[in-house]
């Protein structure tokens, strides 16, 4: 419940060479004084006692009084040895004083409900949290430290101004100092917008490339050498691999990282016609993989039989595989995951393939809900370019214009997004 003291263990799992518990809410000034003594300065650690009565620990404490706090609200941290025993006797004493644990994501949530951050800063940290490689990290600070913010705030001022020419003619018609026809760059400031919102737009895919990574279909027949590529990129035996053909029957993802950038390639089943049940589920779902994937390596074997290439819309790499037994005349790359000849060869083309399509700077704009409040604030600007004869149509597009944008920042509808979001944190965030 919002407005009561919560507190929680944010920092990795126990044991562990130091443990932070993150307090926040009207209770922090009282219950750290009662387990460490007077506050200490704002914003400075101080090493303390902890547990007046009952000595529970020594560590270092910090107090951060709102509003100039992570959440908005008076917060604490106490740096305490990561003992289980010691860091679940700390908890008892704070509840004892009638504090709660947080709930996942809790102490973010104050943050967004305090005027901390907006919901693509809290977006932007979820992200931060789950990054796994150097441009998901780049990403998600970019969007963690306002970046995107900034660009929609631009765009929400400039619809502001446009909004406001046209009102001021809508409300005011009558008296002699309001023109009559709008400014001549009206038209040239609103093409403008859209052209910006337009790029923002075209830059989703790149940056949901950079979030989710870059799909990578291993495709061709049974006994291509897939499960046996899949095992060498990733120098582990994460796929079966056997001379029976038919054996990978679902879609195996393995995430690899190459040059900061994820890939995730999929082990998928070789395509040929078969009676099995199973074996043409698998196969049908090889084939959605390969039409949605990124990059397809198409895999051909001196042993397997040749086989027709389904629907591709990614890229394509040929790829001849078991170079060791005979090499291949017409592949791009020719490589043996028996010997490693080739492999080289190939990761640095898919790092190369992978840094076009994931672009220079990783694009800012990368969740679904970006694509959709970009597209809605798009098609509203393009009625309000169809409408400029009646302005109170006009004016209204570019007020749905607006909408779709806050929308995006969480002023409108914040709570359709926030329980689905939060949910994903971990307790103490």
């Amino acid at each position: 419940m919002h407005g009561d003291t919560i507190m929680a263990l944010s920092s990795g799992s126990l044991p562990s060479g130091v443990a932070i518990i993150r307090l926040s809410g009207p209770e922090v000034r009282e219950a750290l004084s009662f387990l460490a003594g007077t506050l200490p300065e704002p914003r400075k650690m101080v090493l303390r006692r902890i547990g007046q009565q009952r000595q529970l620990d020594q560590g270092l404490v910090a107090f951060f009084p709102g509003p100039q706090s992570f959440t908005g609200e008076d917060c604490a941290e106490l740096h305490v040895h990561g003992s289980p025993a010691g860091v679940k006797a700390i908890l008892r004493a704070l509840g004892e004083q009638g504090l709660r644990l947080a709930e996942a994501g809790e102490f973010t949530r104050r943050a967004f409900e305090n005027g901390k951050l907006d919901l693509v800063a809290v977006e932007g940290l979820g992200d931060l949290l789950g990054a796994e490689t150097e441009k998901q990290r780049q990403q998600a600070l970019a969007r963690y430290d306002g970046r995107l913010t900034q660009d929609i705030d631009a765009w929400r001022n400039a619809l502001l101004d446009l909004r406001a020419e046209i009102e001021a003619r809508l409300d005011f018609s009558d008296e002699g100092d309001v023109a009559d026809d709008l400014p001549p760059d009206f038209q040239i400031k609103l093409a403008a917008l859209k052209t910006d919102l337009q790029d923002a737009l075209g830059r989703i895919d790149s940056g949901r490339i950079v979030r989710e990574g870059i799909r990578v279909a291993l495709a061709g027949a049974p006994n291509a050498g897939k499960s046996s590529l899949i095992n060498a990129l990733s120098r582990s035996d994460v796929a079966i691999v056997s001379d029976e053909a038919g054996t990978t029957r679902d879609v195996r993802e393995v995430p690899l990282d190459i040059g900061g950038q994820l890939f995730v390639l999929l082990d998928l089943a070789g395509l040929r016609e078969t009676e099995s049940r199973a074996e043409a589920e698998g196969i049908r779902r090889a084939e959605r993989e390969i039409a949605d994937a990124d990059i397809v390596l198409w895999l051909e074997a001196p042993d397997a039989d040749p086989v027709e290439r389904p629907l591709i819309n990614g890229q394509i790499l040929v790829v001849g595989t078991k170079t060791d037994l005979l090499p291949s005349a017409s592949a791009d790359i020719k490589l043996s995951a028996q010997t490693g000849q080739g492999l080289d060869s190939l990761v640095d083309r898919l790092r190369i393939i992978g840094e076009k399509l994931a672009g220079g700077e990783p694009a800012l704009v990368s969740h679904e809900r970006d694509r959709i409040a970009l597209q809605d604030a798009i098609s509203a600007v393009l009625q309000a370019e169809h409408q400029l004869h009646n302005w109170e149509l006009a004016a209204e597009s570019l007020r749905q214009a607006s909408a779709s944008l806050e929308r995006l920042i969480g002023r409108l509808d914040a709570e359709k997004v926030l329980d689905r979001l939060f949910a994903s944190f971990c307790i103490g965030k």
